[in-house]
């Protein structure tokens, strides 16, 4: 079976740290959607590092990892990580595997990227500028180049075909991006990635599940980013929802077991887009601090609010969700009250239910449920039993508006400091 890691938020949830501390139950962990804008943020021996394509189980040195098809790859962004991450792990590259199948992101992607998102003005959709959203336009528009056509003798004049097609692209626009800079590390980057495992990515994780071995499927950016059911048009650009397992890694609904998804105990977002609790006044920038929400990829600080439960139920209906994880719970020990909000009044009317679009025009109010603060710091708790009892409270409260068991609760950056529920 395969079971599914996701983040129900706008990202940033901490699924980094939960793939690898989940890693020991696994045989194969597969990334299955994304591209460099996604930092999953481990800490290995004290020390953080950020992977932006190579899956989080890449520290588990029993465990094979699948950048899926799903999944754009910059080849110098992957040149760079493996880098980085060699010299920890010295086996990487035995068990690092990339399906063929997996779209490229080229120079001109990332210049087309930041001259569109230049020339959308005040309406920018806040993009990470890594040449992600052009990559899938070129998917979807049938004009991609692949990992596996890096192993074709004509590579170069099939680049040169969707440059070229870019540079006409580009002359619509006035901002001007020097792309030209890129190509050699780009070059120097493919001839990297040809030594890599290339495999064709479906097959080789069917015969993997014939032959019994447990799969972990990991998503990245959030389910709010869905390009579908997100706060579109501020999204990403492919499905993070629990569907886009099935074709991100080419594998059947059937074989979907557990989907375990991630929230923090709070709400942050990274660019624009509608963010129905978010905090504009010292509390918020409180919970900045306290959570040190600044873009493992970016940099950017990250806006904050209070956990949004419509947002959460909406996601966890959209990809089943059987097992909850909370993350950063500590970081409200400081704060009194603690809010959650349970519903929205949209133009005086309230519901529950997620709306199809927040427009500039629409009020929208978040309704609260409140709680005092539980009184102790909590990230040197080890289990359920020790928790204060107004955050037990808390917990039951969101499961029961959720209608989902809450299994872990994350309270601090350590990878130990995880406390198991159910």
């Amino acid at each position: 079976m395969i079971d599914v890691l996701l983040g129900l938020q706008w990202g940033d949830e901490g699924k980094g740290k939960i793939v690898d501390y989940l890693a020991d139950n696994y045989d194969i962990i597969a990334r299955f959607q994304g591209g460099p804008n996604a930092g999953h943020t481990l800490y290995v021996d004290g020390n953080k590092v950020v992977l932006h394509t190579i899956p989080s189980g890449v520290f588990q040195t029993h465990c094979l990892n699948l950048i899926g098809n799903g999944v754009v790859i910059d080849p110098v962004t992957l040149q760079g990580e493996l880098k980085k991450i060699i010299p920890i792990c010295p086996d990487l590259l035995s068990r690092l595997f990339v399906s063929q199948r997996a779209h490229l992101i080229l120079p001109t992607h990332r210049a087309l990227d930041a001259a569109s998102e230049a020339a959308k003005g005040l309406d920018k959709i806040g993009s990470t500028l890594k040449g992600i959203g052009p990559a899938y336009m070129d998917k979807t528009g049938r004009n991609g180049l692949r990992v596996g056509d890096v192993l074709s003798k004509n590579f170069k004049e099939k680049y040169t075909k969707l440059r070229d097609k870019h540079t006409q692209m580009l002359r619509q626009y006035d901002h001007v991006v020097d792309w030209e800079q890129w190509e050699a590390p780009f070059f120097e980057a493919v001839e990297e990635l040809r030594k890599l495992n290339i495999v064709n990515g479906e097959y080789w994780l069917d015969a993997h599940l014939k032959n019994g071995k447990r799969v972990l499927a990991e998503g990245a950016q959030g389910s709010m980013l869905d390009i579908d059911f997100g706060t579109y048009p501020f999204v990403t650009s492919s499905n993070t929802i629990a569907a886009g397992v099935c074709s991100g890694l080419g594998v059947a609904p059937s074989r979907i077991g557990d989907v375990y998804g991630i929230t923090k105990a709070y709400c942050t977002r990274v660019g624009s887009g509608p963010f129905p609790t978010e905090l504009f006044d010292e509390t918020g920038e409180a919970l900045r601090k306290a959570g040190n929400e600044f873009g493992a990829t970016t940099g950017r600080p990250r806006r904050c609010g209070w956990i949004d439960l419509v947002a959460l139920r909406y996601a966890v209906m959209l990809s089943g969700v059987t097992k909850l994880i909370v993350t950063k719970a500590d970081v409200l020990d400081q704060f009194t009250p603690v809010k959650v909000a349970t519903g929205y009044k949209i133009d005086g009317t309230e519901t529950k239910e997620f709306p199809y679009e927040m427009s500039e025009s629409t009020v929208l109010e978040p309704v609260y449920h409140t709680f005092e603060n539980w009184g102790e710091p909590i990230s040197g708790i080890a289990d359920y039993q020790g928790l204060p009892q107004v955050f037990k409270e808390y917990c039951t409260f969101v499961e029961q508006y959720l209608e989902t068991k809450i299994a872990y609760i994350s309270n601090g950056t350590g990878r130990n400091q995880l406390i198991k529920i159910n």
